[in-house]
């Protein structure tokens, strides 16, 4: 009897031993830092039990399975790199601050644990800063209101009490920092009250810790622990291509305008939230034209430019229309700054494009392949008026597809947003919204949760908004639109969601502001919360708006008068107020402006590669190709935060008063595409503009220019080219698609090899 109680006691001391970690893990190895997947449920665990310097050794771990045991805390210096899952429900957790060291965690599961509070899960959510799953439901919009909205209004408070009742010691000595550093946290922590009293143990914990890193950024600056808390959680930013917008309405005056336009949008009526149907799946028959693989186009340099709306449209008299107040302008802003630019444009031919891989070499030659009509009035064959604004490619779910191209492309112009199979040229699916024209749209890839038993998976969603200021949220796989969000009063002009944090969303309207939302996830019923995380003020119409690959917290938004860079990093004392932009960017066009020809609005841009970005200005018959990295790394002016765009080419484009036509890049490819008022699509591929060189002056002419397929309507001749008004590609160029100003969607695909 005594032999065996001595047994069982040996066998309780080493309940964990690398045999049986090598046992219990997958895949089946011989070396515990190979292990992925490690199952220890239901053995009776309690903290001594777990040894950390023998698990540390699992630097491979993703998911760790630890339910069913007795732990009241977590091994708090145990650090698992790769951790993603956790499960810890059913046990006897009391402190959570300890899985603090778990950084990488996305998954965590506490079901079951009788001492767990609300307070102790919002600890959670901003102790993990990857943390989105919390028991089987998506928790990414709590989550960043905490770490970001919540604590900058604790922020905000704690500032207040210090000004209020403390200052630094004088001189500054250990001790006295020491016995300062009690002193005002407890009174913060006493002071501070904010949030509903269920969550008063939260917020005196994070009040305590915001308390500390306050104190201690007013001694060592560099050292900002909030930055770096930002930083941290709001680690990638990136960019995607900007969609097209700007329409104008058929009876109004544009001369009164001071930026040109297509057509003028008036101020939309508000909507009520039942106009948005809650599931569509309206199927469009296609209305394709038989005679699309004629290459022909149509270039009699005709001056009938199609209407808009039964109105011509400008062409360039709009300047003339200002008052002379406002003639004054372009000189103010092309001063000392536009001449600085003037002097960089004479060296900056000299920075070499990019490295292109082998793939990159080789030219792609385009052959149109479907015209259709799938955005008619009562899809009637004869609409050739309604005009289509923006169009973007399905993205990748997950890594293994990241390279390959899309067939499916969402379009949207008029009161509906198609899904199309490029190769078919089929509508897959349709979504209708009587009464809305839809102006830009965006895809994005969220977590979908489906249960308490089954992880989250991801899934792509499409956001679309137009001119009664809504975001309409759409999951096309299931032909369900789920929901909508009032993003503005006024009409959305640009929608771009974060390529890396995918459930934020950045919207561009007409009241000049771009506001920074977090959509979250959904679960199995289609529930989502959606939460203004950030507003930045513009002076005019934000047009486009990119997130630099190489930056994590800097925004580039075109407008209607010029091209901005905003700071938009979360976790600052600033979050929830109104920022303005950081620094304007200009370009060598600038110094000729005259009453005539006003070169600031900024109608087409997207990054071609980590560093250089294509732009193109209104009535400039060149794109610019410029260095992100060159510009930014100049000190801005100053008074007007201005900088000169460094310039590495002009590229040749269409002498054209259109505003407002698409342009793109295709990175993968090297590729800049750019549509005209005829039609046609001219196309600038990297390794060939690597070959021309540059010269200061002399444009690079396009490496193609692909004409106006000329489609046929039935009996009545074929179509003349329209203003090309968004144009997209897929990450191979297998497919380029472009909408135009006269309800045709342009489907272009790449011709193999012979």
């Amino acid at each position: 009897m005594g032999s065996t109680n001595a047994q069982g006691l040996c066998r309780t001391m080493e309940k964990i031993t690398e045999k049986l970690l090598l046992e219990k893990g997958t895949p089946k190895t011989n070396k515990l830092e190979q292990v992925k997947t490690l199952n220890l449920s239901k053995l009776g665990l309690q903290l001594q039990d777990l040894p950390v310097k023998l698990l540390s050794r699992l630097q491979s771990l993703e998911r760790l399975d630890l339910s069913g045991n007795r732990l009241q805390k977590f091994p708090k210096n145990l650090k698992l790199p790769v951790l993603f899952f956790l499960d810890l429900s059913d046990n006897q957790m009391e402190d959570v601050t300890t899985l603090e060291s778990l950084s990488t965690l996305e998954e965590l599961k506490m079901d079951d644990n009788l001492y767990i509070t609300v307070s102790d899960n919002y600890k959670l959510m901003v102790l993990l800063p990857n943390l989105r799953i919390f028991n089987g439901k998506d928790v990414s919009t709590t989550a960043n209101h905490l770490r970001f909205v919540y604590s900058d209004n604790l922020r905000t408070r704690i500032a207040a009490v210090w000004e209020k009742n403390f200052s630094l010691p004088d001189p500054v000595t250990a001790d006295k920092l020491s016995d300062l550093e009690t002193k005002f946290v407890s009174a913060a922590c006493k002071q501070v009250k904010y949030g509903p009293s269920s969550v008063s143990e939260f917020t005196r914990w994070r009040v305590g810790i915001l308390a500390i890193e306050y104190l201690h950024s007013l001694t060592e600056p560099k050292e900002d622990s909030e930055s770096k808390e930002s930083t941290d959680a709001k680690d990638k930013e990136v960019v995607v291509t900007p969609c097209k917008r700007k329409q104008p309405q058929p009876d109004m005056d544009i001369g009164v305008r001071l930026s040109p336009r297509k057509r003028l949008r008036p101020d939309p009526p508000d909507s009520p939230a039942g106009d948005s149907p809650r599931k569509s799946s309206l199927r469009l028959r296609l209305q394709t034209q038989p005679q699309t693989s004629s290459c022909s186009a149509k270039t009699n340099g005709s001056s009938s430019t199609p209407t808009r709306g039964g109105k011509d449209a400008p062409r360039a008299k709009p300047k003339t229309h200002q008052s002379k107040a406002n003639e004054a302008k372009p000189k103010e802003r092309s001063g000392k700054q536009d001449g600085r630019a003037s002097h960089l444009e004479k060296d900056c031919y000299t920075m070499p494009l990019f490295k292109t891989s082998s793939r990159m070499q080789q030219p792609v030659s385009l052959k149109p392949l479907h015209v259709l009509q799938c955005h008619s009035k009562q899809d009637s064959s004869e609409d050739f008026t309604t005009q289509l604004w923006a169009c973007a490619f399905h993205p990748a779910l997950d890594s293994s597809d990241s390279g390959g191209g899309s067939r499916l492309v969402a379009t949207c112009g008029g009161d509906s947003v198609c899904v199309i199979d490029c190769e078919t040229g089929m509508v897959m699916k349709k979504y209708k919204v009587p009464g809305e024209e839809f102006f830009s749209l965006a895809w994005s890839t969220v977590l979908m949760s489906r249960g308490s038993k089954a992880s989250a998976q991801p899934c792509a969603v499409l956001a679309a908004g137009g001119k009664r200021g809504l975001v309409k949220l759409i999951h096309p796989r299931n032909n369900l639109a789920y929901g909508e969000f009032r993003a503005s009063r006024k009409a959305l002009s640009v929608l771009r969601f974060h390529r890396q944090k995918e459930n934020f969303l950045f919207t561009g309207s007409y009241d000049n502001k771009i506001v920074m939302w977090d959509i979250g996830g959904i679960d199995s019923q289609y529930n989502f919360k959606v939460v203004q995380l950030l507003a930045l003020e513009s002076r005019t119409t934000p047009l486009h708006i990119c997130l630099p690959p190489t930056s994590n917290n800097l925004l580039l938004v075109a407008c209607e008068d010029g091209l901005f860079c905003y700071n938009t990093q979360l976790g600052t004392s600033s979050t929830t107020k109104s920022r303005s932009m950081d620094m304007e960017i200009t370009f060598p066009i600038y110094e000729k402006e005259d009453e005539d020809h006003e070169y600031h609005t900024v109608d087409g841009m997207s990054f071609l590669n980590d560093d250089l970005v294509a732009s193109k200005n209104y009535m400039h018959s060149c794109i610019y190709l410029w260095s992100w990295s060159r510009t930014v790394a100049q000190r801005p002016d100053r008074k007007s935060r201005k900088v000169c765009a460094v310039i590495v080419a002009e590229l040749q484009w269409a002498k054209t008063d259109i505003p407002y036509l698409a342009l793109n890049t295709c990175p993968g490819r090297g590729y800049i595409v750019c549509g005209d008022e005829k039609g046609r699509i001219w196309t600038y591929h990297a390794a060939n503009l690597q070959k021309n060189g540059y010269q200061t002056g002399k444009p690079i002419p396009p490496t193609d220019v692909l004409e106006w397929p000329a489609p046929r309507r039935k009996g009545l001749g074929s179509l003349e080219g329209p203003s090309i008004n968004s144009v997209a590609m897929d990450p191979e160029l297998t497919y380029m698609v472009a909408l135009s100003d006269k309800n045709m969607v342009i489907i272009w695909k790449k011709e193999e090899c012979s």
